[in-house]
Parts: C-alpha cells; sequence; structure tokens
C-alpha cells in the first residue's frame, strides 16, 4: 500500500480547521455528520462549540453524538441532552445524539479480529457521509485518543460501547466494568468497530485531527489532568489510522518537557496496538507522508 497524505499545521485556530478542509480536496456530499466528541460535565479539555462553529458551518453539517456506557451526565438521552445544552453545542448547531432512541443498526465486520459486528446509533443511517473531528490527546484505557476511538467508541451506541469495551462479551453497561477483557483484545475491538465505519461511508468520511489541550485524560473524564504539552497543530487526512500514527510520532518527536508523561500514559496501555490492529485489518496504513501548510 502506498503511502497516504498527512496534511499539517502549526497554528491552532478555527480559520484553519476550514483549510485543512479544503486541502484535502473532498467534497463531503449529501447530509453530512460531524462527529465530536461534546465533553463530559466538569472536564476542561474538550474542544468548545465556538472554535468548530465555521468548520461545522462549511460543510452544512449536523453535530453528531451518542450515549456513554459509564456512569456520568451522559449515559441517558435525558441527561446527555442536557449536558450538550449547558455546554453550548445546541447555541450553534442542530445536534444528533444518534442512539437517542429506537434499535440500533447493527454493521458487519466480516474480517474483524474479535468483533463480527458493531452496533451504533440508528440516526447513522441519516447521513450520506460523515467529518470525523477529533481532539487528540491522552486516554485512561485506551492509551491515545484520535480518529480511529472516535470511529469506533464514538460512534457506537451505548450497548455497542459496552460490546467493545467487553471484547464483544457484554451489552450490559452495568456489568462489564468489573470484568474487563485483556487490554489487547479491548484495543483490537477498537480497530474492529472502526473499521465498519469507514466502510459505511466508503470515500464519503474524512478525518481532522487537533492535537491542542494535551492532557492524558480524555474529554470524558469529568476530572482531568490539565495539559502536559504545549499545542501542537491541525492533522487532515481520508486514511484515518495514518493520521492516528501521524500524531503519535509528533508526541514521540517532541521535545516538550510534558513529552515522557503523555508516552507513559500511552504505553501503560499499549496505545499504538490500536493502530497496528486496524492497519492489519486493512482500511488504512501506517505509513505516510507529511504536507505542511502554512
Amino acid at each position: 500500500m502506498e503511502k497516504s497524505k498527512v496534511y499539517f499545521t502549526k497554528e491552532v485556530t478555527p480559520e484553519n480547521l476550514i483549510k485543512m478542509y479544503e486541502v484535502l480536496g473532498v467534497n463531503l456530499p449529501g447530509k453530512v455528520a460531524v462527529k465530536l466528541h461534546s465533553g463530559e460535565r466538569g472536564n476542561q479539555n474538550y474542544i468548545k462549540p465556538e472554535f468548530v462553529k465555521a468548520i461545522v458551518e462549511k460543510v452544512n453539517g449536523t453535530v453528531v453524538e451518542c450515549n456513554a456506557a459509564y456512569e456520568g451526565a451522559r449515559n441517558s438521552t435525558q441527561k446527555h441532552k442536557k449536558l450538550i445544552e449547558e455546554h453550548g453545542w445546541t447555541k450553534y448547531f442542530d445536534v444528533d445524539i444518534m442512539d437517542a432512541e429506537g434499535p440500533d443498526v447493527v454493521l458487519e465486520i466480516p474480517n474483524g479480529k474479535i468483533l463480527k459486528e458493531n452496533f451504533v446509533g440508528k440516526d447513522i443511517e441519516k447521513y450520506d457521509s460523515m467529518l470525523v473531528l477529533s481532539h487528540f490527546k491522552g486516554h485512561p484505557m485506551g492509551g491515545y485518543g484520535g480518529a480511529l476511538k472516535q470511529l469506533s467508541i464514538g460512534c457506537s451506541s451505548s450497548e455497542g460501547k459496552s460490546w467493545i469495551h467487553s471484547a464483544g462479551q457484554s451489552k450490559d453497561q452495568t456489568k462489564i466494568w468489573d470484568n474487563l477483557p485483556e487490554q489487547n483484545k479491548f484495543l483490537e475491538s477498537m480497530a474492529d468497530a472502526a473499521s465498519s465505519v469507514v466502510r459505511h461511508f466508503g470515500k464519503n468520511i474524512v478525518f481532522i485531527n487537533v492535537m491542542c489541550n494535551l492532557s492524558v485524560d480524555c474529554d470524558c473524564c469529568a476530572v482531568a489532568e490539565d495539559p502536559c504539552m504545549k499545542d501542537i497543530g491541525i492533522l487532515a487526512s481520508t486514511d484515518p489510522i495514518a493520521i492516528d500514527q501521524a500524531c503519535i510520532d509528533l508526541v514521540y518527536n517532541s521535545k516538550d518537557p510534558g513529552r515522557d508523561h503523555f508516552v507513559a500514559r500511552v504505553e501503560r496501555q499499549n496505545g499504538v496496538h490500536t493502530i497496528e490492529a486496524a492497519e492489519e485489518l486493512g482500511f488504512g496504513t501506517r505509513e505516510y507522508e507529511i504536507v505542511n501548510i502554512d
């Protein structure tokens, strides 16, 4: 497989979000879903609605989210809608909680390493294309969070999240946390689930990773560490595997004093294995070419 292009700019601005989308040369057709993380209550690091307003308007998109599978302000539709409003998302955008009601859509994963099916919110079928707008950061369970996590955990329903976290053992969120699988099975389950969403949209999906507010904790953490590294930049690609690998490499190659703390979180959870497993599934490559955009 030839190298994928990953576009990079250092300046983290709303204007550069638009520029990075435009350099991809892809016009997302039809009804566009913008998948992002709207932030857990108490989290200080998630990307705010004002920052993404221009890019969402550029693609004429609908912000989409799914309910969580852990205790907090996002594990039921009623609570989640309230928090989305509190965080200011509905001030600017139409927001669709894709698994708010009705049966999940089941996406088949015939070549999955662990999972053979993925459960996503039924409203995914309302959209013709998707912009995956990820805040790249660390993660307590996955080691890091980027495009692959946004595709997998992010797009799955509450029950689908339980299915991934349990490596296909249970969809019951009340049971999974006491009997978690071996770590690599969880990471491979994320890769499996991500592949099914990419397959669902085909060529009508693109990825932007924003490397700012670089905490070792996810936006799903109500109590998250403050960022340990300075902002690095914005990356864009049509390949979710290449863009995550490029972000990981930018962290590893950084001379920022907080680099070691961030890397320790990634390595504690063997986070790079998600990227390895995804490449083996064949929906992208870890081999990439960085194209710098001024």
